[in-house]
């Protein structure tokens, strides 16, 4: 995981269903986010415009320089796998794309390490491990309210709101992440107030297709001919970190992939548990045998 921090720039805007495709159309079209007419053209006010192109390079659809990416072509090209995000294997993808590219710190410290901490937690908790993290590495990144705020945006992005929550009406159930539920909310009395809890577990994931965990151990560990089942559980942006998978639900994910793959076999030798990948798998090729299914 790469030392410098990033926060903020989405404006306080979670990152909306329809936004992706929106910004590919926008940069096919080969139009500037910098233009006057940029807040006519994407149909957004100008925070949302910059809020979009955030969002839009943080999951990786587009590039440092508003470049389209491959997998932007992938999911949203004239022959896009899919372009109106239907299939929640694809939400699954992003989610480990915004993850990976980390230019949303707060998204792979949570997974990758404020859950190895503790897996329930209140907003304050969060915060305390975000201001260790900025103090350890960066400590010119740290400010109060611009962590308070990512903080909300990441609820926003992965809670769902309860119909009693006061949400604006575009938010109610918008964010492109929200059908995951990886975040349960919960109440408990301390004292004389209400203190809300969040709890990111490692659940059986059985919406997540087993394909998609394939290509982040592809796209993740590049060029290994042989992985340790420890480090698909517990390694850096690996499966079992970024899905918040158990042990028992990796193990039936990867067998059933040795199944499906003959190139992958799984070995279990005096204990150690290994992956091994017999000749090429490419993650691309991956995704095909999903979107094909």
């Amino acid at each position: 995981m790469r030392t410098k921090l990033a926060f903020s720039g989405h404006e306080s805007f979670t990152c909306k269903q329809f936004w992706l495709k929106k910004a590919y159309d926008f940069a096919v079209s080969n139009k500037t986010f910098n233009d006057e007419i940029s807040v006519v053209d994407l149909g957004v006010g100008k925070n949302m415009v910059a809020s979009l192109r955030y969002w839009s390079k943080a999951f990786g659809i587009l590039d440092e320089n508003d470049g389209i990416t491959r997998l932007a072509k992938y999911l949203f090209g004239v022959r896009g796998k899919d372009p109106y995000l239907e299939d929640l294997g694809t939400i699954w993808l992003l989610h480990y794309t915004l993850i990976k590219t980390n230019k949303a710190s707060l998204y792979s410290l949570v997974f990758n390490e404020f859950r190895k901490e503790r897996i329930d937690f209140t907003k304050d908790q969060l915060h305390a491990f975000l201001k260790r993290k900025c103090q350890e590495l960066n400590p010119s990144t740290y400010n109060v309210n611009t962590i308070n705020t990512d903080i909300n945006v990441f609820f926003r992005n992965y809670v769902k709101p309860h119909r009693d929550d006061k949400v604006e009406v575009e938010d109610d159930f918008s964010g492109v992440l929200i059908d995951l539920d990886l975040i349960k909310v919960y109440k408990q009395k301390s004292e004389n107030t209400i203190v809300t809890w969040y709890k990111l577990d490692a659940q059986e994931r059985i919406d997540l297709p087993s394909e998609i965990i394939l290509y982040a151990i592809l796209d993740n560990y590049p060029g290994k001919k042989s992985i340790s089942f420890r480090e698909l559980l517990v390694g850096s942006n690996s499966p079992g970190v970024i899905f918040a998978l158990t042990a028992d639900n990796l193990y039936s994910k990867i067998i059933q992939l040795t199944n499906q793959y003959k190139q992958l076999i799984f070995t279990e030798t005096a204990g150690n548990q290994v992956i091994q990948i017999k000749g090429d798998l490419e993650p691309q090729t991956i995704l095909d045998d999903y979107y094909k299914g």
